[in-house]
């Protein structure tokens, strides 16, 4: 039962948005309900599988929506929606207390999407969760200077990123503490 045999891809995205534009973060019930009659149509799109993960994880269950995330990945999410998966799986991983694993997936991620500030951010809460304090103001310092456009702070980009190398350095020497 390919998702082709039940409706478009174009139709899928539309009632996608659709659910997550009225969703309610405080009473998330109603959305993973109607997630999961998404799912039911279309048990192997993995877009669907990211985004009954993401519901999950918004209700915050997040032990339920590491497996529907861990499928999306395994099924081959592509563009944004991998980027966002990257970011709401390693989130959910440090939730967890799988500080070592969020910091490969977000090692994988950040490879696949070096630009993205969004998941340096997440990252260095990861690595504050898994007391490299150090390296998560480094990656800060670093997303700060490349991403916000100052002119008072300009004449500062060399001291920052000098700032951030050193610290970065203090928690290198340290991989598996935790």
């Amino acid at each position: 039962m390919a998702d082709t045999q039940k409706g478009s891809a174009a139709d899928l995205d539309a009632e996608l948005e659709q659910l997550l534009a009225a969703r309610n973060r405080e009473d998330m019930a109603p959305t993973i309900a109607a997630m999961l009659d998404v799912l039911e149509r279309y048990p192997d799109n993995a877009r669907v599988l990211y985004e009954v993960g993401g519901a999950y994880d918004t209700a915050g269950e997040e032990a339920t929506a590491a497996g529907f995330y861990e499928r999306a990945l395994a099924l081959g999410l592509e563009g944004d929606a991998l980027r966002r998966c990257y970011l709401q799986y390693g989130s959910t991983l440090r939730l967890l207390g799988r500080s070592e694993e969020s910091l490969a997936l977000f090692a994988r991620a950040r490879q696949s999407f070096p630009a993205s500030v969004s998941l340096g951010v997440f990252e260095a809460l990861t690595l504050h969760a898994a007391g490299k304090v150090n390296a998560a103001l480094a990656g800060l310092l670093v997303l700060l200077a490349e991403n916000v456009s100052s002119e008072d702070l300009e004449r500062y980009l060399p001291a920052l990123h000098g700032n951030a190398a050193y610290l970065a350095s203090l928690d290198a020497g340290d991989s598996h503490r935790a």
